[in-house]
């Protein structure tokens, strides 16, 4: 499984996950799921959803990227929208090629792209530690 280095693992002040520490040996890549979004949805995860997607295009821009760590729940509310698949979707493998589609993105985020007052995360102001609980490289 790639470790995206310097990947946000979440969304700062939040418990909202967007990477996971290791894979799973045992039962694999846990499968991406599509999932809706309605418009009653709470503004935290909102938040999230657009904190993720502004993480994706400053780590990768539009260029295709590997699944990797990336946590599949996140990756659910966006996949089939923002966030497609490259070549043939396998939903439950780390080397699945993603790619994020910009037009649809400006279009379902517009606040990600505005000129004059985007969004701010604060990825600058986290602690960013590879190393995980048992001292391994993450």
């Amino acid at each position: 499984m790639l470790k995206h280095r310097g990947f946000p693992g979440r969304l700062p002040g939040s418990d909202f996950q967007f990477t996971i520490r290791r894979e799973n040996r045992k039962k694999g890549a846990t499968p991406i799921t599509k999932r809706e979004r309605f418009r009653d949805r709470r503004a935290p995860d909102k938040r999230a959803d657009a904190g993720f997607l502004s993480a994706l295009i400053a780590h990768f821009g539009d260029e295709p990227f590997v699944r990797g760590n990336l946590d599949a729940g996140r990756l659910g509310w966006l996949i089939g929208r923002e966030v497609k698949a490259v070549g043939e979707f396998d939903p439950a493998d780390y080397d699945q090629l993603l790619q994020v589609d910009m037009a649809v993105a400006e279009a379902s985020f517009p606040e990600l792209f505005a000129k004059d007052t985007p969004p701010e995360f604060n990825w600058d102001d986290m602690d960013w530690d590879d190393m995980d609980e048992d001292g391994d490289d993450v």
